[in-house]
């Protein structure tokens, strides 16, 4: 027997493919045939070389209770960057909790310019970039966005602080106010931000040192002085506040002995 006739009559060999076998090879072929899955990971294998990134010379920081949910700093984001109030434009988000009790009843989700910024990492295009000509701030150049979203999936915040814009189809983020063309104000780390200046209850701020990255807590910080705590803004419902508890009542005196007729 020729070998052309072995090889003819030799069955195939079985492989056994697992169901994870499967969807292993099928995602990758799916995501090969997307441009911008595949242009992610071109950026993913470029961003593993980098060191790191120069860290931001500002940084927004809150008080979350001492915000009074007005929204005030939403609508004037919004106004100050897109010309109209709309709180869905807005970059700064306050979350409100109507079952939740104080102090965990409302949220502040401000861009924490990142030390490792995520958006920048993974952005296809470089449209999220650290802008060094400017204090080193997170930003995103709407030129270059193509409106794949990844910097709002890539964003490990909730809510997320890259903020859609569905009327342009682009992504938009906190930049301290350096691009606002409806605001006659210079923004920046050298400038103002208007979140910071109208907000009515002084529960926003900006700062110069880089907070902590655990999560939030190094963004959510205590902005208020005694008269706040007089009025009861504590960090706790059993911090009794140093007015309250000298108006409190004082206990009854004891009554004096009074001695049996002998």
């Amino acid at each position: 027997m020729t070998e052309n006739q072995k090889s003819k009559n030799q069955k195939p060999t079985a492989r056994n493919y697992s169901r994870r076998d499967f969807l292993t090879s099928a995602g990758a072929t799916m995501a090969a045939c997307t441009p911008v899955a595949a242009a992610v990971r071109v950026a993913d294998v470029s961003s593993s070389a980098k060191t790191g990134y120069a860290q931001a010379k500002g940084y927004l920081v809150y008080d979350s209770k001492k915000c009074a949910g007005c929204t005030t700093c939403m609508l004037i984001c919004s106004l100050v960057h897109e010309g109209n109030q709309n709180l869905s434009l807005a970059r700064i988000q306050i979350v409100q909790d109507s079952f939740g009790k104080f102090p965990y009843d409302i949220k502040i989700g401000v861009c924490r310019q990142c030390v490792t910024p995520a958006c920048v990492e993974n952005c296809p295009t470089g449209a999220c970039f650290v802008d060094e000509a400017n204090g080193n701030i997170r930003r995103i150049d709407s030129r270059k966005c193509i409106g794949c979203k990844t910097c709002i999936s890539s964003c490990p915040q909730q809510p997320t602080r890259i903020v859609w814009h569905p009327a342009t189809k682009k992504s938009t983020k906190c930049d301290l106010c350096i691009d606002a063309p409806f605001w006659n104000e210079k923004g920046g780390p050298d400038g103002k931000q208007a979140c910071v200046e109208l907000c009515p209850m002084r529960a926003l701020k900006f700062v110069r040192v880089t907070p902590d990255q655990t999560e939030t807590d190094g963004y959510d910080v205590n902005l208020r002085n005694q008269n706040w705590i007089n009025l009861g803004v504590v960090d706790s419902m059993e911090t009794v506040p140093p007015l309250f508890a000298e108006a409190a009542p004082q206990s009854a005196k004891p009554k004096p002995e009074v001695k049996p007729k002998q």
